[in-house]
């Protein structure tokens, strides 16, 4: 089983723990997500009471979204967990701030923004390195058909004349089959 894999069950036992009420869905909350959350309020000028502090309230905000049903989570629990906490840290930090605290301020969001952007890359890196798994699984014709038409940016004629199709709508008619293919090849994961 894969680390994602294994790490979207994680995330799924523990909502249903929450659900459920079961403490240990608590418990492995704060033995998986507590750390980096930690870390991150710890370097930006934070205690680690703080940082106990401002999980305990992101635990709060998703148990009140998880037994409202209101939570839709688009991304892992680590993320969703991890937005939370900036946001309350940073809430936290512009009580009473004076222009050394909005300077610390700026640089915190910036060093935060520049954590978010390596975090998005490696969610897309991990997609993408998903689509070329599910490509290489696709076979022929359907991946040379999709790779011609969407990365060389062949016309339908092109793709038409290479293999052999009678006209250009079988050859549209076959990309969209092989693109299907693939989106539920893509999407199971």
């Amino acid at each position: 089983m894969s680390k994602e894999r294994s790490d979207i069950n994680v995330d799924l036992e523990i909502l249903s723990g929450i659900r459920n009420g079961d403490n240990l869905a608590v418990q492995k909350l704060y033995k998986f997500h507590f750390p980096p959350i930690a870390k991150m309020i710890l370097n930006n000028q934070g205690s680690t009471e703080e940082a106990q502090d401002i999980f305990q309230e992101t635990i709060m905000v998703l148990y009140d979204k998880v037994m409202h049903g209101n939570l839709e989570l688009s991304s892992k629990l680590q993320t969703f967990l991890y937005a939370i906490s900036k946001r309350l840290w940073l809430k936290q930090l512009t009580r009473g701030e004076s222009k050394f605290q909005k300077d610390l301020i700026d640089d915190i969001e910036d060093s935060l923004a520049a954590d978010e952007a390596i975090e998005e890359h490696e969610i897309l890196e991990s997609n993408l390195l998903h689509m070329e798994k599910a490509l290489i699984e696709l076979g022929e014709p359907c991946k040379t058909i999709l790779h011609d038409f969407y990365i060389l940016d062949k016309s339908m004629g092109d793709i038409c004349d290479k293999f052999g199709y009678t006209n250009t709508d079988n050859a549209k008619n076959q990309k969209y089959k092989c693109l299907q293919r693939l989106k539920k090849m893509f999407f199971k994961k």
